[in-house]
């Protein structure tokens, strides 16, 4: 069979490692990941070999309670065994991010996978209160790969000065920035791509923040 199908083979990598198949698309070869590593639940498309899928919630009943406060954190799937694993999410864009040693703070709706290596935990923003609500973000910190996904493809900002960010469209940041929120004088004002967003992220000091081109998948109308 002849196609421009095919141009779509799979792509092979090294065992272990996170492998971009394309840009909406990710391979994890289970080989030499320490046996297993976390994806959201729901996000495998395909998979090869002897895998197991188990729930794994938000990683803890600390985690879980801080999910339950907040709104924010994972519903997550332990994935082991041997194989290969094919991930995806609404056919978003996806990028690779390798930390080392390093920690960065990321949208938990924007987190596809990571090796489990890496130690992770629910945060409040500092400087959100109650009523800005939905400040709530996860910090990853260790020596690994963390996979995410993009809705629209994004721009990365240098922080050398004060920058502003709709919380929705903010993917991760830094996590050594320092960050405040800032409130638009008059709620009513439209200054993003929604109406009346009262609030902003502020970020400060010397680090890099993603911003995508987007403020995330609507919410389904039932």
């Amino acid at each position: 069979m002849r196609s421009d199908l095919m141009q779509n083979a799979e792509r092979s990598g090294e065992p272990g490692t996170f492998v971009l198949q394309n840009s909406r698309m990710l391979k994890v070869d289970l080989a030499g990941t320490g046996g297993h590593f976390l994806a959201r639940q729901g996000s495998m498309v395909a998979y090869q070999g002897d895998v197991d899928f188990a729930y794994q919630g938000s990683g803890g009943l600390g985690k879980l309670f801080k999910k339950a406060l907040t709104g924010e954190g994972m519903s997550l799937m332990k994935v082991s065994g041997s194989g290969d694993v094919f991930l995806a999410r609404d056919a978003d864009e996806i990028f690779l991010l390798e930390l080392e040693d390093e920690s960065v703070t990321v949208n938990g709706s924007n987190v596809l996978a990571f090796e489990s290596s890496l130690s992770w935990d629910i945060n409040r923003v500092e400087g959100a209160s109650m009523l800005s609500g939905g400040l709530f973000n996860t910090t990853f910190t260790g020596r690994g790969v963390l996979a995410i996904n993009v809705h629209g493809t994004p721009v990365v900002l240098n922080v050398d000065t004060p920058t502003y960010v709709d919380m929705q469209s903010a993917v991760l940041w830094s996590t050594g920035l320092q960050s405040t929120i800032r409130k638009t004088a008059k709620i009513s004002a439209a200054i993003g791509r929604g109406s009346g967003e009262a609030y902003q992220l502020c970020l400060t000091g010397s680090g890099l923040v993603v911003v995508q081109a987007s403020e995330g998948h609507p919410i389904p109308q039932h």
